[in-house]
């Protein structure tokens, strides 16, 4: 249940469901009274009486449908004293639902693509704080919690980095200079969540990304995920530890910049300069003074439920 002034103080938060993996959030969805409560609530918390009144149907149906969006993680309650007993507030927790279909494959002309994978571990430059660490498929690499051995040669089998606050920093080639036709979109893909001692499915981390030093927009994480094993994650990995992450699509192009195709700022590819610079660097972190500082998990290959390190492609014309 959430505090008062937890509930009062509700941001603009997005979910991105994966049907094959959300089914009881589908199906909280699956009904018209259910997208109408949502929709009601948005405008600001009702008790279950408002809702009756405002969709004209029985309390006892309205209870019930409450109660399949609350299982879901779709909304939350409190009970609160009211003139007779007590009254059950319903608050949105989500401004924007989202619905991916991670399995559909993007077709594209390869010639009009061009795209790098960097290994998590093969970062240039890093600036982390404790709780930190690295570890492959097979071993803790270095000693956890202690900033300095994120110089660790043997990063660069890295399948899992986390820290609480700071950043990573990767050198990725600039492979516009060598293309005729104008770059379109830039978009960075890499699997992500929030990092707490533990797990926390609702711990929020505000996860910044820069491009060739310029801040192209945040993404706040909901949660770190433990409560089920990640598909890659090695068996020896304790199940207490974060799982798996969310994959993040992060997308520059001549409109804006986006995740998952919601706009998070007015950054466009003209203001990364790409001309002139031979390199394009990604850093990815959570900054000192976030609203959130939850920190970061990043996932590489052989961690996590996508098999893949840090992917940055470049759209053409």
């Amino acid at each position: 249940m959430l505090r008062r002034e937890e509930m009062n103080n509700r941001e603009n938060r997005a979910i991105i469901i994966d049907p094959s993996e959300d089914f009881d959030k589908i199906k909280g969805l699956a009904s018209k009274i259910r997208l109408k409560i949502l929709e009601i609530i948005d405008q600001g918390a009702k008790n279950i009486n408002e809702l009756s009144a405002a969709l004209e149907m029985p309390q006892s149906t309205i209870a019930t449908n409450v109660m399949i969006l609350e299982e879901a993680g779709l909304i939350k309650t409190e009970q609160i004293k009211g003139k007779k007993g007590t009254q059950k507030i319903c608050h949105p927790i989500y401004s924007e639902i989202v619905i991916e279909f991670a399995n559909l494959k993007r077709e594209v002309e390869q010639d009009n693509v061009i795209e790098v994978e960097m290994p998590i571990g093969l970062y240039n430059r890093y600036e982390v704080s404790a709780p930190c660490g690295l570890c492959s498929t097979e071993s803790i690499i270095g000693y956890l919690d202690v900033p300095n051995h994120f110089l660790n040669p043997e990063r660069v089998k890295a399948g899992l980095i986390w820290f609480e606050k700071g950043y990573v920093e990767y050198k990725f080639p600039n492979n516009s200079l060598y293309k005729d036709t104008s770059l379109k979109t830039l978009e960075l893909v890499t699997e992500l969540s929030s990092e707490v001692p533990g797990t926390n499915k609702e711990w929020l981390s505000d996860i910044s990304l820069w491009l060739n030093d310029v801040k192209v927009g945040t993404w706040t994480s909901p949660g770190d995920y433990g409560d089920k094993r990640g598909k890659l994650t090695p068996s020896w990995w304790k199940l207490e530890g974060s799982q798996y992450g969310l994959l993040k699509s992060w997308r520059v192009t001549n409109n804006g910049s986006f995740v998952d195709g919601l706009k998070i700022s007015d950054v466009k590819i003209a203001d990364l300069d790409l001309s002139a610079h031979h390199s394009i660097t990604v850093k990815i972190g959570v900054e000192d003074d976030a609203k959130h500082v939850g920190g970061i998990n990043i996932f590489g290959r052989g961690f996590g439920n996508y098999n893949q390190d840090i992917v940055l492609r470049l759209y053409f014309s």
